[in-house]
Formats: C-alpha cells, structure tokens, sequence
C-alpha cells in the first residue's frame, strides 16, 4: 500500500539520472544510450530556452571526434569552419599560429547552439527521456548504492530513484552544493574586466580568429558562419551594454586590431550586444558518493582559450567511460573519474589563464607588465617550438 507521500511523488527508476540539459547532459546521454544505459534528462527550461542561448562555438578535436563517433557530427562537417590557425597580435605585430602544421589536426568553429540543436535531435531520434521545466531539484542519499533526485514538474511532485547522478547543472545549479562544504575546496580568480560582445550579420573580418592586444585593452574577432559575425571588447566589470552604441563599438574595436584588419572591417546593426563577467574556477573533488560534477557545475574558465564546452566535453568523456565500464563489472573508471578529470582540468585552467593574462590590460599593470606581454609576442613569433606548445593546448589536449 503507498504511503501518503508516495501519492503526491510519482515514483521513476533509471540508471543514471542527468541533472541538466545543455550540450554535456545531451552528449553524456548519447554516449550512454548507445551503450544501452538507461538516462532521464532533467532540464530547468524549455526546450527552446536552451536552444536559444548564445555561446561561443570554438570545438576541439576531442568533442568533434566524440560527435562524429556517435553519428552527430554530419552538419557540423557540412557547415562548421575548419580552422587550422589562428592570428595572435599586439597593437600592428602579429603572428599566426599555424594548428595544422604543429599538431596535424585543426580546430572547428561551429557555433554552440548548433551543437545543442544537433543533440537534441539525436535525442529526439533515440526516444530519449528528456523532462523540461522542472523545478525544486534535491539530490538525496548520493552516499548509498540508492540516490534519487526529486523535483517538481507541472505543479506535481516526483521522484527518480537510481544507480547514478550526473550533475550538468552549470555553476549555480544544485549539484555542487549537494556536496557539504566541508568535503570540497574550491579555488576561484575573478577577473577585474568583462567582455563586451556583440553578434552582427556581416562578413568576418578574417578568415580566422584574430586576439588582439592594444594599448586600449583586448579584442577578439570572431565569426559564426560566413555572414554572421562575433566580436568582443575588453571593459569593464561593471560596464552597461547599453552605453555602448554600434557606432562607438565599431570605433574602439578598429583602434584595438591591427591597422590592416580594421580598414577591412565591415560593420552593420548589432542583432545581440551583451556582457560576459570573466573567472577561473574549480571545484575538488568532482565526485561524492555516485554524484558526479560535469563542466560548468565544476569548473569555469575565462572565454579567452576556447574551453569552456570543451573541457565540459572531455568530463564527459572521462564519465561516460566509467560508468560503462562500471555496467560492464570494472568499476576502476567510476572510481577514478575525479582523478582523471580534473588531471585535464588544471591544464586548459592554466592554459586560459596563461592567454587571459597575455592578452589583457589589467588595472594594476605596470609598463614593466607591457613590456612582458609585448616580450611573450616577439617570442612566440620567433619559436617554432613555443607556437606548437600554444598550438597542442589550442586544439585540445588529448583525454
């Protein structure tokens, strides 16, 4: 007989409850689908919420091999930008790195939200449960060999009880803080600057993305496809978009590239102009009991190196293969997935950093400061092996 709680809380079983519904709760869903994994997809948004988002779209080899492994990755070869470089400047100096020629492989510029709408789709194809608009997530007895989450829905009440739970919940979600306080340290830098970005439906500047450091502060040109077109501005942390009009962006973003790209910028009305607040965070352990923390609900990087959804992407992969592994009588993978993530973690940590501190003005910088950066440049434009270091950890560590 059901007790009274029982009645008002639907009762689910899974194997692996994900808490979060972005591109590494989609991709880890995938990966366990196909291995024949039973998974619920928790999502506190619609749908087309999350399709909506705007975000970077720089992909790693890691992530575009995993998509294509598990037969997503078509439109992505159809439509994404193949980069094998990148161009690196400070004031009119530049270099390009040239990814190709020092690692053999490339980069892919396809934009997060097309990752999004190509998970989807595959989750739609497998029949995947995916419940959106969810609300109250708890995470409940993740020491024992029992969890479950509960949450609301509609107005009503459940409960999923199962073996795991992956929290892809991003950095204010409820899966880190599932862990006591005192169980985990987190480690945190914030940057004393943001970055105004603006999207445009205009021809990119170039055919690859350009860095640019200025006496005036950080530049990064970017694109989406051939006529959409993403470029950023260093200010400041408290800055309103809305002070900024197209004209005034267009203006400050000629005098912070190189002379040569800014007389080939072409300019147009903003169709999205927002700012983005820059840190280094990460979370130890990324495991507690059988909760597991992926990406943002662990670690947050600043934009400047490209790895925010790509180490997101590499957790995934770490946890995946543990609990398949798991599933198939070796539980090694599960048991050392905090180990092996955040082993890749501190390095695109340090690597975003390195780039962050390279390419920006800081308040408190010194002209001894400048010319450290303007030395790092020079340096990089004469040695070959320091443009492979910089190329290798562009285009992804290998997992």
């Amino acid at each position: 007989m059901l007790c009274d709680d029982a009645k008002v809380r639907p009762l689910m079983r899974t194997q692996v409850v994900i808490i979060g519904g972005g591109p590494s709760g989609l991709l880890l869903g995938q990966h366990l689908a196909r291995a024949g994994i039973e998974n619920i997809i928790l999502e506190r948004r619609s749908e087309a919420h999350v399709l909506n988002r705007i975000r970077a779209g720089v992909l790693e080899r890691g992530l575009t091999n995993q998509l294509a492994d598990l037969g997503i990755g078509a439109r992505m070869s159809r439509e994404g930008f193949v980069h094998d470089g990148t161009v690196i400047s400070f004031g009119d100096e530049e270099i390009r790195v040239d990814f190709t020629k020092h690692t053999g492989t490339a980069v892919m510029v396809y934009g997060q939200t097309e990752v999004t709408k190509d998970l989807y789709e595959a989750r739609h194809g497998i029949g995947g449960t995916t419940l959106h608009d969810v609300s109250d997530v708890e995470i409940h007895d993740v020491g024992s060999d029992t969890p479950s989450v509960s949450f609301t829905q509609g107005g009503q009440s459940h409960i999923i009880h199962c073996d795991f739970i992956a929290g892809c919940d991003g950095f204010h979600g409820v899966s880190r803080q599932t862990i006591p306080q005192d169980k985990r340290r987190e480690y945190e830098k914030v940057y004393p600057f943001g970055w105004l970005g603006v999207l445009s439906e205009t021809p990119p500047v170039h055919e690859e993305l350009i860095y640019a450091n200025s006496d005036r502060g950080f530049a990064l040109c970017s694109m989406r496809n051939e006529q959409l077109s993403r470029y950023y501005l260093q200010c400041a942390s408290d800055d309103d978009p809305a002070r900024w009009s197209d004209d005034a962006f267009w203006d400050e973003l000629r005098r912070r590239i190189p002379a040569a790209h800014a007389e080939a910028l072409v300019t147009g009305p903003s169709i999205e102009k927002s700012i983005a607040q820059l840190r280094s965070f990460v979370c130890e352990p990324m495991q507690w009991g059988r909760l597991f923390l992926c990406g943002d609900a662990a670690h947050i990087v600043p934009p400047t190196g490209a790895k925010g959804l790509n180490t997101a992407a590499s957790d995934v992969y770490y946890l995946a293969d543990g609990l398949i592994r798991h599933y198939g009588g070796d539980s090694e993978g599960v048991d050392t997935y905090s180990t092996r993530a955040l082993a890749r973690v501190w390095k695109a940590e340090r690597f975003s950093w390195w780039m962050t501190r390279l390419l920006h003005h800081f308040p408190d910088q010194s002209p001894f400061d400048t010319r450290m950066q303007q030395a790092e440049v020079s340096y990089l434009t004469s040695s070959e092996e320091a443009q492979a270091v910089l190329a290798h950890n562009y285009v992804g560590l290998p997992y």
